[in-house]
């Protein structure tokens, strides 16, 4: 069989990289400097390959991928054409190989067009990948010397997942060659990380926490990283949650290693409990601001412990679908530990024989609140995962199931077709389950803001007042908790949003400031950033650092449904609607059943007013004005809309309801304190509102 070739007819032959961008019909931006990388692969985890627009063009082929993979862990390498088709051929006769091997490379080359010859560097006898045209996330991580903007831990904190996730049982040389990279690869970031962690030592204790973080993240079990951040997050004045570790740490320790924590480190552990440590400084006011007016109700908050939630092995019907149910179990336990409302305990190999059901997870647990458990079944071609969460806390009992199938050709894509969605349900059916309970008195601190967060969504103001009388006794329950700072910030956002605060500025500063603390103290907090990100856009209209903190918050948890919706106004107000109907349409594939939907839908309204789509405007913001009948910002994209189709009779019934929850409302008043990046979108706006009868103030 002759040399690969491509098309007789090659549109793309003789023009530059940039040439080849823009021709893909993407003209802007241009392409930066030559030396620029022309694509991003991500080898750890799901494996994924991105033009530096964002085009796909990872092969579909699993032995296209894995010849990607090799010539990627050797890249700037020409590796002979030999050695690639013996190992992924390994049980063929020379001359099967070689074919086999030639269509694999046609294919990789084919995908990767129109860049292929700027990536794909071939001779007779060897291939090689052109290291400066790439960004490789696994060779970035190990690189001799960290990134210049921030720590290596910082690089390695969205690469996470196992190299070359899905492409095990390609051959058995590839097979051997995987494990051995794995291995090397793994304990060279575990030297990296662990050298970071020595060097950070002379640091400031945020700096040492925030390090910690990152070699706990790659391995939760390291003692001397857990023993890092208690020191430092004392040093901090966080003694909360330096306990709080400690109980990570422990319970990660006996799960995965079935051990008990060394006697250093339960030295330190009672240390700091029976050190008194001054109390937590006040939540820090602008100059001239009130202490926020948090309604206060007795409690006794504290007395009741983190809701805990596990995860058993799923179990299979066939021995060849056991390696994948485990590590479906493990995903999803990982997937559920980046969420801050509950503490995760993973499943593990020997478990496997020890847990057969829910009733045997729970025995002589009365420290579980949930249990996750799922079954796989089918044969080598089809298989379909059957998940169920059940609430424990008595009687084991279902409170949310769902299934996903699962082709043999997609197991590449587990995490994307079963792990996210599995993750992104199980949450807010906890948090809805959490909210609706009846409410003992000893509440602790997490639990008065779940109670909280439902009566927040009413949007109805006795309701949120008495959410926020929830949230104060939170905040004095346990004033170093980033999920109650970050949710006290949220109140104040809504409470000005809806025309409640009586002093905005005031509220807003403090919501500001409780959302930095959040922040400071949880680094890695989706939701906290999530929410710092929407302070910034609604109330600050510092959009750039908005879509910088949303960015970062679904790095840390891709699978937050809540961020990728919040997310959706700001890309609005900086003029990107499209944007926003992608996001809220992630957020729904996320969690479709959400019970907070109805009140998200007002921003689809929001964003085809933007996009000046009138009519879809029209038909979900009825809806969703009907759905939530006191959120007085899901009436002005219905009523702009309204006004732009000259309907200003429909708006009436409408302007009538808006103006009796905000009475001076006016065209003006909204032009001045609405968040717009962009001067026409905001006359258009206005405009529309003005049409629709609105006072024009």
């Amino acid at each position: 069989m002759s040399e690969p070739t491509r098309s007789a007819y090659r549109p793309f032959q003789g023009l530059t990289a940039q040439d080849k961008v823009v021709r893909l019909g993407r003209a802007e931006p241009l392409l930066p400097a030559p030396r620029t990388p022309l694509v991003r692969i991500h080898l750890l985890g799901s494996m994924r390959v991105t033009t530096w627009l964002g085009q796909d063009i990872l092969p579909r082929s699993r032995k296209a991928r894995a010849l990607m993979g090799f010539l990627c862990m050797n890249a700037g390498v020409a590796v002979t054409r030999n050695r690639l088709s013996g190992m992924l051929w390994d049980r063929v006769p020379e001359s099967q190989a070689n074919a086999s091997f030639r269509q694999a490379l046609r294919l990789l080359t084919v995908a990767m067009e129109p860049l292929a010859d700027e990536l794909i560097v071939l001779s007779r006898d060897t291939i090689r990948l052109d290291a400066s045209a790439c960004w490789i996330d696994a060779r970035a991580v190990l690189a001799p010397e960290p990134p210049a903007c921030g720590s290596r831990g910082d690089l390695a904190a969205p690469c996470s997942g196992e190299m070359l996730e899905g492409l095990d049982g390609i051959s058995v040389s590839f097979d051997q060659w995987l494990i051995t990279e794995r291995t090397r690869f793994n304990e060279r970031l575990r030297e990296l990380l662990e050298a970071e962690l020595r060097d950070a030592t002379a640091s400031g204790p945020e700096r040492r926490a925030a390090v910690a973080r990152r070699v706990i993240g790659f391995d939760p079990t390291h003692e001397g990283a857990s023993r890092a951040l208690m020191r430092a997050l004392a040093e901090m004045g966080e003694r909360a949650q330096a306990l709080h570790e400690y109980e990570r740490c422990r319970d990660a320790l006996r799960t995965v290693l079935d051990v008990q924590p060394s006697p250093e480190t339960r030295a330190l552990h009672d240390a700091l409990r029976a050190f008194n440590a001054p109390a937590v400084p006040v939540i820090r006011q602008a100059a001239g601001s009130p202490t926020p007016d948090w309604p206060r109700t007795p409690t006794t908050a504290g007395a009741r412990a983190r809701l805990r939630v596990k995860v058993l092995p799923f179990q299979s019907d066939a021995a060849h679908a056991e390696r994948l149910a485990l590590r479906l179990s493990q995903e999803i336990a990982d997937g559920l530990a980046r969420f801050r409302w509950f503490d995760v305990i993973a499943p593990t190999v020997f478990q496997r024989s020890q847990d057969s059901g829910a009733g045997a997870a729970v025995a002589g647990r009365d420290d579980l609140h949930y249990v996750v458990d799922g079954s796989l079944a089918g044969d080598e071609l089809q298989m379909q995962l059957s998940v169920r969460l059940l609430d424990v806390v008595d009687e084991p009992r279902p409170v949310w199931s769902d299934r996903f199938n699962l082709a043999a050709t997609m197991l590449d894509q587990v995490n994307a077709l079963v792990v996210a969605p599995v993750v992104a349900r199980i949450d807010p059916v906890i948090l809805f389950i959490e909210g609706q309970k009846r409410r003992p008195r000893d509440l602790s601190a997490d639990s008065l803001v779940l109670h909280a967060i439902p009566l927040m969504y009413s949007m109805e103001q006795d309701k949120y007042e008495e959410a926020g009388r929830l949230i104060g006794c939170a905040l004095d329950a346990d004033p170093a908790n980033a999920n109650v700072l970050a949710w006290a910030a949220y109140w104040q956002v809504w409470h000005i949003g809806q025309g409640w605060a009586h002093d905005p500025a005031a509220a807003f500063a403090t919501a500001q400031d409780l959302a930095v603390r959040a922040i400071r103290i949880d680094p890695e907090n989706a939701e906290a950033l999530g929410i710092y990100a929407h302070i910034c856009a609604f109330l600050d209209k510092d959009f750039e650092s908005a879509m910088h903190y949303f960015d970062r918050a679904l790095r840390f948890n891709p699978n937050l449904a809540f961020v990728w919706a919040l997310s959706a106004p700001t890309c609005c107000y900086i003029g990107q609607p499209d944007l926003a109907l992608q996001r809220l349409d992630r957020y729904r594939d996320l969690a479709p059943t959400d019970p907070l939907f109805p009140l998200w839908e007002s921003f689809y309204a929001i964003a085809y007013v933007f996009k000046g789509d009138y009519q879809k405007a029209v038909s979900i913001g009825r809806r969703a004005a009907k759905a939530n009948p006191d959120f007085s910002n899901g009436y002005k994209p219905l009523i702009a809309a309204l006004g732009h189709l000259g309907r200003p009779e429909e708006a009436a019934p409408y302007i009538g309801k808006l103006l009796s929850l905000e009475p001076g409302f006016t065209v003006a008043s909204f032009g001045r304190v609405y968040p717009f990046g962009n001067p026409a979108d905001r006359e258009r706006y206005m405009r529309g509102l003005a049409l629709a009868g609105v006072p024009a103030g």
